[in-house]
Parts: structure tokens; C-alpha cells; sequence
């Protein structure tokens, strides 16, 4: 319940044929019988997540994969798995033993190369005899290494950390948007989806990093906002709102009161918030031909209210006035005939990380079709964009914000109303 979620942890993949080492390196990185290890090829079937901490980094997700040579055709289902955690991965390591012409391993680079995933190479099994071409010009540090003896573990190991140290730059949630001393409320409604004796993960982590900001928290129901606004002796400096109670909590505020959600800080932290914002738009050009896609990034039993299967499709035909078709997508694993849709309205995306979300609005923006967010889409039919933007400094009328974000925000000053 302590840990911190694999979604604020660096992903750290280990890829390569079958049998050449994989489940024994991550047992040798991480010091634990994480992966079963065997002789037979095809151990490991599908992905093993091990987080753990990586000191002095910190914390991390290790994923062993299925050997990307495997055959058949559930062979062909585990490759397709392995590939998948591509798109979520930060580092790869790419890992090969003494045999071999090299040529998987080439085209693995190359995928590599394709989706920006820093690569170290692992040449396994060191202490056997070398049959496989030194001379090939590796884009990436390649380091020689025995999984079962321990040799050049440690070496690797710290590599992997100054990388990491060096590269992976977490994205603030909200700490750059307040200071030391300030107030935040976040307005926490607790309704059939709020999960028994605890918070949701969105809210948890907002919490934490406005306590990291040596800024306060208060927290309240929806309900119950108005008699708090009124004990205070100064206006709080911004309320972060479910997505689902907007409008009521909109109008308990004052016109300037900054205002957010919890969504919308993930749309920003996890992906690009500016697209999510302009995806929107298309909400009031759709036609009863279209197809709609709700994508949650998370699995969970629906309930009789529930703001993906439910509310969002209702507000959605409310808002459009006809009938449409909606589908809904959940999980990890992103839907490959996204062109059939017209527009697909996102989660917030809290269980997974910014490489994901980041791979999915690519895909989508590849196969032409606009994505937008949970929080933008509610903010926009209730009629509070741009008021829900303005609290990000990039949408504010500065000298230091990008013409295209700028141009961007007075363009929905001008004509974002209903």
C-alpha cells in the first residue's frame, strides 16, 4: 500500500531472443528470484514486473519479456506482448548471448530507435566462447556480462543508474504551480466510484506533492464546499475538483477563484495537454455516422454511475443532440482500429506512465483521429474553458509562453462558450 506506483516509476525493459539470459539477468540486477529461470526456451510467456528500488536512483520497474524469436502461433501472441512494453519503456535492455547471426537483434535496434527508448546492449554469458561478430557498429553502450556467475553485474548496474540519474526527469503533477504557504483545496466527492476507506491514486498524488511543496491541503465534499469557503479568512490561492461535480463546484466559487481538476493536471503531467484541448472541438462536428471511442488505461467493475460508460457517453449525447455510437476500451493494451473513430475521449491516465500516454497520442495522431481527456471534455460541455487552463503558465498571456500555446488560449477566449 506504501509503494510508489509503477505509473511514477521509471520502466526499465529487458528484451532478446529466447533463452539467452533474460529472466537471469533481472534476477541478477534485481537480487531476487524475480523470473523463473530454465534451460527450456519459451520460458517466460508473458511480461514479469518487478519494481523495486534502484539505489541510489531510486524506484523503478524492471519487465522481463517473451524471447522475440519465439514460433506458433501463441508464440506470435507473446512476441506481440513483448513489443507492446515497448511503448512504455524508458530504458531497454537489449540482451544477446555467443550464438546468433544478429539480425533480430538489428531489427529490435531499429524499433528502438522508432519509439526514442534509450538502449544499453548486454552481451550475455560472457564466460563461454564468442561466436558471434564483434565488429558490428553498436548505436548504444554494450556491456559483456555473466547473469549466472554475477561477472560484470555491478558494472552494469551502475551504468544503468548514472543513465537514468542523468536522463529521466520526472514531470511535476502541480508543484510548479504553487509556492510554499499556499492553500489548495481539492473538492473529493464520495459516490459510488469512490473505493471504500481510501482515496483514489489521482488524488493521493496530489496531495503528496503539494505536501512536497511545503504547501496545505484541505479536502472536502462537494457538499460541503460552500461553509468551508466561508471559515476561511483568505480565498485558497486554487481548488482542484473531480472532473464529474465541475459545475457544481464552479458555482459555489467566485469567477476568479482558480479552478482545475484532477484529470486535467494528468493530462498535462502525463501527456500533451494542449492537443487534448484542441482535440475537443470536434465534439461539435460530429455526425450520427461516427463512432466514438471512451479509452480508460485502467480495468475496474463498472458501476451503475460509471463516468466512462455512463455519464461521459450521456453528457456526449446530450451535448451533440442524436444518438452515436460509443465504444469502450480499458486496459493496457491500446485498440489497433482506432481509424474507425472519429474522436477518442481518454482517461486520465494515472495507471500508466508519461511513455504510454505519450505512444497513444502518436498512435492516434498517426491514424488522423483526435484524442482528448476525461477533465477537458467535462470542462468544455459545462462551459469553463479556458477559466479550467488558465492556472497553467502556459496557456497565460507571458512572454515566456510559446506563440503556438498562447495563440492557442486566446483562440478559445474568443469562441469557446455554450
Amino acid at each position: 500500500m506504501n509503494d510508489t506506483p509503477r505509473s511514477l516509476r521509471p520502466h526499465i525493459g529487458i528484451f532478446g531472443r529466447r533463452n539467452v539470459g533474460k529472466s537471469s539477468l533481472i534476477n541478477a540486477l534485481t537480487n531476487q528470484e524475480v523470473a523463473i529461470v530454465s534451460s527450456e526456451p519459451g520460458t517466460t510467456t508473458d511480461p514479469v514486473f518487478k519494481s523495486m528500488e534502484l539505489l541510489p536512483f531510486g524506484p523503478v520497474v524492471f519487465i522481463d519479456t517473451a524471447g522475440l524469436d519465439d514460433e506458433g502461433f501463441l508464440g506470435e501472441l507473446r512476441k506481440k506482448k513483448s513489443l507492446e512494453i515497448l511503448h512504455r519503456c524508458d530504458v531497454a535492455l537489449l540482451v544477446w548471448d555467443n550464438a546468433g547471426d544478429f539480425r533480430l537483434e538489428q531489427e529490435l535496434i531499429d524499433l528502438l530507435r522508432e519509439n526514442n527508448v534509450l538502449t544499453i546492449g548486454v552481451q550475455n554469458k560472457a564466460d563461454l566462447p564468442q561466436n558471434i561478430s564483434t565488429s558490428f557498429n553498436y548505436p548504444f553502450p554494450v556491456f559483456q556480462i555473466s547473469a549466472q556467475s554475477g561477472e560484470g553485474i555491478s558494472k552494469l548496474r551502475n551504468s544503468l543508474i548514472e543513465i537514468l540519474q542523468q536522463q529521466y526527469k520526472e514531470k511535476p503533477l502541480i508543484k510548479d504551480l504553487i509556492q510554499p504557504g499556499d492553500l489548495i483545496i481539492l473538492v473529493v466527492p464520495i459516490d459510488l466510484g469512490a473505493p471504500k476507506g481510501r482515496l483514489i491514486l489521482p488524488q493521493v498524488q496530489t496531495m503528496r506533492e503539494i505536501l512536497d511543496a511545503d504547501a496545505s491541503a484541505l479536502i472536502v465534499k462537494e457538499r460541503e464546499l460552500v461553509e468551508v469557503l466561508e471559515k476561511l479568512k483568505n480565498p485558497p490561492q486554487l481548488v482542484i475538483t473531480d472532473s464529474q461535480v465541475f459545475h457544481k463546484v464552479a458555482g459555489a466559487l467566485p469567477p476568479h477563484q482558480p479552478l482545475t481538476s484532477f484529470s486535467i493536471l494528468f493530462a498535462r503531467n502525463k501527456g500533451d495537454l494542449a492537443s487534448l484541448v484542441s482535440a475537443v472541438k470536434v465534439v461539435d462536428i460530429l455526425r450520427p455516422s461516427d463512432k466514438v471511442l471512451i479509452a480508460e488505461a485502467c480495468t475496474h467493475h463498472p458501476l451503475a454511475d460509471d463516468i466512462g460508460r455512463v455519464k461521459i457517453p450521456r453528457w456526449l449525447r446530450q451535448r451533440i443532440g442524436f444518438d452515436i455510437q460509443i465504444d469502450v476500451s480499458a486496459g493496457l493494451s491500446f485498440p489497433n482500429n482506432i481509424s474507425d473513430y472519429r474522436l477518442i475521449i481518454h482517461c486520465g491516465g494515472c495507471m500508466i506512465n508519461h511513455k504510454e500516454m505519450i505512444y497513444r497520442l502518436q498512435f492516434a495522431r498517426n491514424a488522423g483521429v483526435p484524442v482528448t481527456n476525461y477533465g477537458v471534455f467535462i470542462a468544455y460541455i459545462q462551459g469553463l474553458i479556458p477559466r479550467v487552463l488558465e492556472v497553467f503558465p502556459e496557456f497565460k498571456e507571458d512572454k515566456s509562453v510559446k506563440p503556438n500555446q498562447l495563440q492557442l488560449f486566446k483562440n478559445l477566449k474568443g469562441n469557446w462558450s455554450i
